[in-house]
């Protein structure tokens, strides 16, 4: 189950940077700003597709997008790869395989012929979009796992590689909602997710966010999807057969949310009562051991003494015994 979760988290923020409104919300929202403000958003071209790993022979699917930018009085080409990191714990080996996947990447290049050995390799930008529960402490550079350090002398033959992280975990609400971009409403409610309350919030913002949008019916409908399969990995229950607009269906999803948290408070507070019982039974069994060492009472009078049924009491007798 917990692959088949990671695959739906993993194919619903897929489908969201298939559109260059969301790389766009990405780099200027949560990229430094001196990459975004060189950039030409206008020309964002999708490159993501199937490679083979050489060394693992694995396929992989990235993210990968190209848009030109433009510096000194020079535009070129650069390419986002954008690598979607969904698991639960931090991976530290994150520098190693940026190295293998981006030169997996420019193989791909000079095999499909956007460039050659002799015009040389474009401008790279990997971007890691991590959302687990664990902060991220991964190196960010390859260079960095190197240890220890070597000598001056052998320190430019070492690899370097650096990656740009965006963690979602570390932004609070309030820096989120200094970004009014469904991205940023996406990330909210990610944040939120194991808070019912938060999460109702989130849903609020990220639909005042959309109504606002000036393509509100093509963002509503790319958030619906994705909310959907988000609800569904988090096993809400909710009929989500009816949820066909986040924002037009904004009160049917409300009172679904307040209805799952209901059912969930009351999980919890049958699961409180059950541990409660269960710990004044295993009180009441010491209690009979206790009594049943000095050998005096009967079974019935230890019975009416502690509450527990006088067969209990004769179970408890005979393991006493062995």
């Amino acid at each position: 189950m917990a692959n088949k979760q990671h695959k739906q988290h993993d194919t619903g923020y897929k489908e969201l940077f298939s559109y260059p409104e969301f790389v766009q919300q990405l780099i200027e929202g949560f990229a430094p700003s001196e990459i975004a403000e060189l950039m030409d958003f206008t020309t964002l071209k999708n490159h993501s597709g199937n490679y083979i790993t050489p060394l693992f022979e694995e396929k992989f699917e990235d993210v990968v997008w190209s848009v030109n930018v433009t510096w000194e009085g020079t535009t070129q080409e650069i390419f986002l790869y954008i690598l979607l990191e969904f698991q639960s714990s931090v991976d530290r080996t994150m520098p190693i395989r940026l190295m293998h996947y981006v030169a997996c990447f420019y193989d791909h290049l000079l095999k499909n012929g956007t460039t050659t050995p002799h015009k040389g390799l474009p401008p790279v930008l990997p971007i890691v979009l991590y959302n687990g529960s664990e902060r991220w402490t991964a190196r960010q550079d390859i260079y960095e796992m190197v240890h220890p350090e070597p000598p001056a002398f052998l320190q430019v033959y070492q690899p370097h590689l650096r990656y740009y992280l965006v963690d979602e975990g570390r932004y609070t609400d309030e820096e989120l909602s200094l970004r009014q971009t469904p991205l940023s409403g996406v990330f909210s409610i990610e944040n939120a997710s194991t808070d019912r309350k938060g999460l109702q919030q989130a849903v609020d913002r990220v639909v005042a966010i959309i109504q606002a949008d000036p393509n509100k019916e093509r963002i509503d409908k790319i958030i619906t999807r994705w909310l959907k399969r988000h609800l569904q990995r988090l096993r809400a229950e909710i009929n989500l057969d009816q949820l066909n607009s986040v924002v037009e269906d904004k009160d049917m999803l409300a009172e679904n949310l307040e209805n799952w948290a209901q059912q969930e408070r009351r999980a919890e507070r049958q699961k409180v009562l059950q541990e409660a019982e269960a710990r004044a039974l295993e009180e009441k069994r010491e209690t009979v051991r206790h009594l049943l060492t000095f050998g005096v009472l009967s079974d019935e009078q230890i019975a009416e003494a502690t509450g527990l049924a006088v067969d209990e009491i004769g179970k408890l007798r005979i393991e006493d015994k062995h």
